[in-house]
């Protein structure tokens, strides 16, 4: 299973990211990506629901399945100080 990271942990900085909207425009159901990256549903739901992180090598994976970059699946929302 793979490593998350409760987004709680980030400080006030946040990740957003894309993954159900790509997901769903490519017609992949949840269960056939987490078999594809070897994870769980329930990390597919997580992620997609902004209550975790990926690992970078979950988001690495993620990225070459859609052969997309990081930045177009995940945003870094960095706060301003």
């Amino acid at each position: 299973m793979a490593s998350v990271i409760p987004t709680n942990c980030l400080g006030r900085d946040s990740v957003k990211n894309k993954l159900e909207e790509i997901r769903k425009q490519q017609s992949i159901t949840q269960d056939e990506l987490a078999l594809t990256l070897e994870v769980s549903r329930q990390t597919i739901i997580s992620l997609e629901k902004g209550r975790y992180n990926p690992s970078i090598i979950l988001a690495f994976k993620i990225a070459r399945y859609f052969e997309m970059s990081i930045e177009e699946i995940f945003i870094f929302e960095e706060e301003m100080k």
